[in-house]
Parts: structure tokens; sequence; C-alpha cells
């Protein structure tokens, strides 16, 4: 006796015709020209992914590298304006004081 299956398992519920065998073309009538865009469409999306994935990577490395860099210059241009910015308000003070 054969049992329903569970729930969760999908079942058919309409019939699907097989097409023809000459439907569509067989790998062997194609033309040359065909299998090299073929071929050419199946590299450029493998191509563009590994692509994607390479720049990322190298971006990240290079940001991670230059980070400290970057932190180092900041802090540097930082103190010279803060430190130029104190000169400026302590010579405008003296000059108001005479």
């Amino acid at each position: 006796m054969a049992r329903p299956p569970p729930r969760y398992v999908p079942t058919l519920t309409e019939v699907v015709k097989t097409a023809p065998a000459n439907a569509g073309a067989p790998a062997a009538s194609l033309t040359q020209e065909q299998l090299i865009h073929r071929v050419m469409q199946r590299v450029d999306l493998t191509l563009e992914r590994r692509l994607r994935e390479a720049i990322a990577a190298t971006v990240l490395e290079q940001t991670r590298a230059i980070g400290p860099l970057l932190r180092e210059e900041i802090e540097a241009v930082v103190r010279q304006t803060v430190s130029q910015a104190f000169s400026e308000e302590l010579e405008a003070a003296e000059r108001g004081r005479k």
C-alpha cells in the first residue's frame, strides 16, 4: 500500500508534455559563431563576478594598509591647524591689549 507523501514534498499538479526531439537546436547543429557567442556569454558572467571579487579584496587590503598613514596625516594636519588657530588668537588678544 502506497502512503501519501509528507505535506512539505511538492507534488505535480499538471501534466507537462515533453518537447519533440527536434525542438530547439541541439549542440551538434550550432554554428561556430553561435558556439563562440555562448562561450563568451559564460566567460563574461564568470569574469565579471571574479573581477568584482578581486577588486573588492584589493580595495579592502589597500584601505587597511592606508588607514594608519591617513590617521597620521590627519593628526598632523589637525595639530598644525589647532596650533595656528591658537597662535592667531594669542596675537589678536595681544593686539587688543595695546
